[in-house]
């Protein structure tokens, strides 16, 4: 049984992945594009470090301007991820029975909530996972022990989230993209630790 997993190269989502894959199904990674910045780079290298396919998830350009509309007007960037996130994981859906994300317990954004999923499931047919039962402290225990983790402050090149094509796209309207997102670090699975 394949299950296709919404990418961004980070320990989350790589978790989810490798869970998936040890439970015996055929894993594909997906890492969502808009066409803006060739943002999949870092998780194409985090994907082929850990032996799996990586796919990009080819997205039409207007749901990206529609989150970056939605980011200005609140000046917060958390409901047009929310609204970036829910498209993207539709998206994933329409060729698949299984799909999932490394959204945690205790994430704030991008997160569906149980009605969301319930809907996506009816409305798709498909089955959805996330690490739902898993908080930060969590998943962090057990990716340190997994995986060979960098940190570096965020940046376009090293990071395949949403941020990195919203940042851009807000930035090429004429806004500042730093104004709105905090300066952060950013984590890439680079392995398995030996």
């Amino acid at each position: 049984m394949k299950a296709a997993v919404l990418y961004s190269g980070g320990k989350d989502s790589s978790f989810v992945a490798v869970m998936l894959k040890r439970l015996g199904l055929d894993v594909e990674l997906y890492t969502a594009n808009f066409g803006v910045y060739d943002s999949y780079v870092p998780a194409g290298k985090s994907a082929e470090a850990l032996g799996f396919k990586h796919n990009v998830l080819k997205m039409d350009r207007e749901i990206l301007e529609e989150t970056c509309e939605r980011i200005l007007e609140d000046g917060f960037p958390n409901d047009g991820i929310k609204y970036i996130h829910e498209r993207t994981v539709e998206k994933l859906a329409e060729n698949h029975d299984i799909i999932a994300d490394g959204t945690r317990r205790d994430d704030r954004t991008p997160k569906l909530n149980v009605n969301q999923i319930r809907s996506l499931e009816d409305r798709m047919s498909v089955q959805y996972i996330n690490l739902d039962s898993f908080g930060h402290k969590s998943v962090r225990l057990i990716t340190d022990n997994l995986f060979e983790i960098s940190k570096e402050k965020s940046n376009r090149d090293n990071s395949s989230d949403f941020e990195v094509e919203i940042r851009t796209m807000i930035d090429e309207r004429g806004a500042n993209s730093l104004d709105i997102f905090p300066e952060h670090y950013q984590t890439r699975v680079i392995g398995y630790k030996q």
